[in-house]
């Protein structure tokens, strides 16, 4: 199993953006295991951090785009496939503006500034997401497939691309097919570049769009072929085509084996596969965490929690992972003391209560940190809370808190409450740490 990895310094950049021509600085830094690629918005009061995941997509016309609030990263693809082509799997991305920089139109300046930083393998194996079964997305005449592996040992993402503006076009019918690999990525689809007809051009031009671009900057195709430029690739279109799609697939949030074939797939197309391909990744995982034996029973999870029947919200333990993520079920029962007088002719576990169970896993996450230091978690505030849909008796909650900064008195849990896959709450947690009574051994959160 091949290990995660992230660079070895940092290393900054600098640019305008593609559509607003505004200047930004780009920053990459290390980051440790299972972090995940994360953007963070140093420009604002308080920095904002946008993971890249497909769930903070924002929709955005011929782009990919991230939104925190109403904090967002624009124009995120080239850097994401550059991510994905050199197999990175943890970055912090530091951004001073609100587009990243398109420099030349490729992803090729990413790819240089990450191997300038250097690519380290870090003490973590990577999970890759082997696609196990055919998922297709279509949108009119265009679509894209996700297909298993040919061969049980495939260790890599295969991609098919047909991209087809017709005859009558000076691009015509383009097809590539490549196996991404680091030096097929930088050799084959890093240096394509972003390529309009001149009709498009024009429009976006209009809109007061890319004014700031010329003929070097971008490749924009008359009915002659392309204007003012050269092409890097007799079918450089189709090879960025593979590029965009690549950092879309990397929202997913997993890196992937297996094959896609793509028809004339754009932005939102791709964006869907990914969020299809992470719904799939989110169920395996869940079956595979349910059949593996529980990493704390209900009894280890009493020796960390000080909580007890009817007040205790967790009832196993799937999986810990240091002091980074922790994910738990609770099964809501029918004979739930609080059932009785909760809507009782229609019950519905109380929100506070599914809060609490979120809490508690939180607990359980920090305890990891604390259990050494004689500390406790007690409840500090809520934010960002919302509920999504009603929970009932025979629901299986699978509850996920992930570490989202632990300092010497302050603890802050981003937590989630699923049924099945569907999202029934979500908050931020803080939590003051305290020193433990005098002869406790008991660490946890006293939420």
């Amino acid at each position: 199993m091949k290990p995660q990895q992230t660079i070895h310094k940092p290393v900054e950049m600098e640019g305008r953006g593609l559509f607003t021509g505004e200047p930004a600085t780009l920053r990459f830094f290390p980051a440790e295991p299972n972090t995940g690629l994360r953007f963070v918005r140093v420009d604002q009061p308080q920095p904002v951090c946008v993971e890249a995941r497909v769930e903070n997509v924002s929709k955005r016309a011929r782009r990919t785009s991230l939104r925190n609030g109403t904090v967002a990263i624009e124009t995120v693809e080239h850097c994401l496939s550059a991510c994905a082509g050199l197999g990175i799997d943890n970055l912090r991305i530091e951004l001073a503006g609100n587009e990243l920089p398109s420099l030349d139109g490729s992803c090729m300046a990413y790819v240089q500034s990450l191997q300038k930083a250097g690519i380290v393998a870090q003490d973590r194996p990577r999970e890759p997401f082997v696609i196990r079964d055919t998922v297709r997305v279509v949108d009119g005449d265009s679509e894209l497939v996700a297909l298993p592996p040919l061969r049980p040992d495939a260790e890599g993402l295969e991609i098919i691309y047909d991209l087809d503006y017709g005859q009558a076009s000076a691009i015509g019918r383009q097809i590539h097919s490549v196996t991404i690999t680091p030096e097929t990525f930088a050799q084959e689809i890093a240096p394509a570049r972003t390529f309009v007809l001149k009709q498009e051009a024009d429009q976006l031009l209009a809109m007061g769009l890319g004014t700031h671009l010329t003929y070097d900057d971008i490749l924009v195709f008359g009915p002659d072929g392309v204007i003012q430029n050269e092409l890097r690739f007799p079918n450089e279109c189709v090879r960025h085509k593979i590029l965009d799609l690549l950092g879309d697939l990397m929202l997913s949030g997993r890196f992937l084996v297996g094959r896609v074939f793509a028809r004339k797939s754009g932005h939102s197309l791709n964006q869907e596969l990914a969020r299809r391909l992470a719904e799939q990744a989110h169920d395996q995982r869940l079956r595979d965490l349910l059949i593996a034996p529980p990493a704390y029973d209900v009894r280890a999870v009493q020796r960390v929690l000080p909580h007890r029947y009817p007040f205790l919200m967790v009832d196993r333990i799937l999986e810990v992972d240091g002091t980074r993520r922790a994910v738990g079920i609770k099964n809501v029962t029918a004979n739930e003391e609080f059932f009785q007088g909760h809507y009782p002719g229609q019950p519905i576990m109380p929100g506070v209560l599914i809060i609490e169970a979120m809490a508690q896993m939180g607990g359980i996450l920090l305890s990891q940190e604390l259990e050494h230091k004689g500390m406790v978690a007690i409840l500090l505030s809520l934010d960002k809370v919302k509920f999504r849909r009603p929970v009932v008796p025979g629901d299986q909650l699978v509850l996920t808190a992930r570490a989202v900064h632990v300092a010497a008195r302050r603890g802050h849990v981003r937590c989630t409450a699923h049924v099945a896959r569907e999202l029934v709450c979500e908050a931020d947690i803080r939590f003051a740490l305290t020193d433990a009574e005098p002869g406790s051994t008991r660490t946890g959160s006293e939420a």
